[in-house]
């Protein structure tokens, strides 16, 4: 009969992870006895894509049964698929086990582009107060090919970054990327958002996560006490001491009263407003009889923001004492 032939003709095939692979080989001529197989890579470190008899969850035969056409499919395609596919026609042993290789297809290349995982913006643990420089990341992962790129926007300006920092994903066939930004926060920023932009030959359309500066930026509040009257009070009249807390965020804020060191009881604290500019601010009022006791006496108006150190600010009460006759 004719010489047996094993025809591979794919070169190199591209395939998106997620879709179907399919790997064409045929046979002609008389087929001697022995198994056709699919191995990924040659040598020590192959491993058998499919053979007739095994279990291959993911693979299918373009002709169920053919004796002429080895080709598969393989469903489900991902990175760690990427490598080199041969079709191998094995002879058949007398002891059971084939292992002697007749006729081995030139190889197939195949490479899984994959798309990036949308980006992530990620801010610092802690929150800087304006004048501090601060870092934001962007990451995404799981592409192939290697090169991609990253844009970054502060609201409509572009902004200027490191170089990108690929390194390799779970799998050598697919990458991971890294891009971080510093800048200088400003008390403005509570308004202001970051974006990552982020472009890869996958993509039609770039892919872009948001950060808001107001995440990474604390704004500590300016504390002033005004006394109403701002002269020395007459005797018996009520004096009122407010606290004006100006200018913070975020709006967390404890705002206590100090007589001479001595914490007071306070109800009349309004909750913190939002400004224009994206800040708060609170009013705090405690009204004192002046009496002859509590001349000279220092009201506090102590005041702790996210979590800081207290900022205070300390008023005394004056009495008008009358002239004696």
């Amino acid at each position: 009969g004719q010489g047996f032939e094993l025809r591979q003709p794919q070169d190199k095939v591209l395939v998106t992870a997620g879709e179907t692979l399919t790997l064409t080989c045929t046979t002609t001529g008389s087929v001697p006895v022995g198994p056709v197989k699919w191995l990924r890579g040659w040598g020590a470190g192959n491993e058998t894509v499919y053979t007739q008899w095994g279990f291959f969850p993911r693979v299918t035969r373009v002709v169920a049964q053919s004796n002429t056409d080895f080709s598969i499919r393989i469903g489900d395609v991902q990175p760690e698929d990427a490598g080199t596919y041969y079709c191998v026609k094995f002879g058949k042993q007398l002891h059971g086990e084939s292992n002697e290789v007749l006729r081995r297809g030139k190889g197939t290349e195949v490479s899984v582009h994959a798309e990036p995982t949308p980006p992530v913006v990620s801010g610092p643990r802690h929150r800087v107060g304006p004048g501090q420089p601060v870092s934001v990341t962007c990451t995404a992962g799981g592409f192939f090919p290697k090169d991609i790129s990253v844009k970054w926007l502060k609201g409509r300006d572009a902004i200027s970054a490191q170089q990108p920092q690929i390194s390799p994903g779970r799998t050598k066939s697919s990458f991971n990327m890294s891009s971080t930004v510093t800048m200088t926060l400003q008390e403005d920023d509570v308004c202001s958002q970051l974006v990552c932009e982020v472009q890869h030959p996958t993509l039609t359309a770039p892919r872009r996560d948001t950060y808001q500066l107001s995440k990474a930026l604390r704004v500590s509040p300016h504390v002033h006490v005004v006394t109403d009257p701002p002269r020395p009070a007459e005797l018996n009249k009520t004096v009122t001491f407010t606290c004006h807390v100006d200018g913070f965020y975020p709006r967390d804020v404890v705002v206590t009263w100090l007589e001479n060191k001595m914490e007071m009881e306070v109800q009349n604290t309004s909750q913190p407003a939002k400004t224009p500019r994206g800040l708060f601010e609170l009013r705090s009022v405690v009204e004192v009889k002046a009496t002859e006791e509590n001349n000279g006496s220092m009201f506090t108006c102590r005041v702790v923001h996210d979590a800081q150190d207290p900022v205070s600010e300390t008023a005394t009460l004056r009495i008008a004492v009358p002239a004696r006759e």
